[in-house]
């Protein structure tokens, strides 16, 4: 298997190829690996290919048959696993401890809950809106800067 950066992005059975293709732009900007599972469209995937802007080529990536087995396999590498779930610690209060791998879940079923029974811990976002919803993509964007401004001490609370 491939070594993979301090930070990580588990993909749990995303649907959308371009969420994904957006998703390794901001694993790329921000140096982090991803782990697709399940069905997640992962290289080669045209319509990935397409939204990912040549980053799908220069990502480290792994993929598993689950998130379960994500999730096992990196508390085995000695990472801290939160899941991005409503209720969670919001993700600019947060303290994160690396290697660190945080699992998305499917835009409809949220992560499995197998997965979620394994996480070290959740992180969210606000909903302060009557839909409490956001674009998987746009939620591993804002969850991932916060971690990255915390990590490297832009962030004060």
């Amino acid at each position: 298997m491939n070594k993979m950066p301090e930070l990580v992005l588990i993909l749990d059975r995303l649907r959308s190829a371009h969420n994904t293709g957006n998703i390794f732009r901001i694993a790329e900007a921000l140096g982090a690996g991803i782990a697709a599972c399940g069905y997640t469209p992962c290289p080669p995937h045209p319509k990935l290919e397409k939204t990912a802007m040549g980053t799908d080529k220069t990502v480290e990536w792994l993929h598993f048959d689950s998130s379960k087995e994500a999730v096992e396999h990196f508390q085995r590498q000695g990472y801290t696993v939160l899941a991005a779930e409503p209720g969670g610690c919001e993700a600019w209060e947060a303290d994160y401890a690396c290697p660190l791998a945080v699992v998305f879940g499917n835009e409809a079923l949220g992560v499995d809950s197998e997965a979620l029974a394994l996480c070290d811990g959740t992180v969210s976002l606000p909903m302060r809106g009557s839909k409490a919803s956001i674009n998987v993509g746009n939620a591993a964007a804002a969850i991932c800067y916060a971690i990255d401004a915390k990590r490297h001490g832009k962030l004060k609370i």
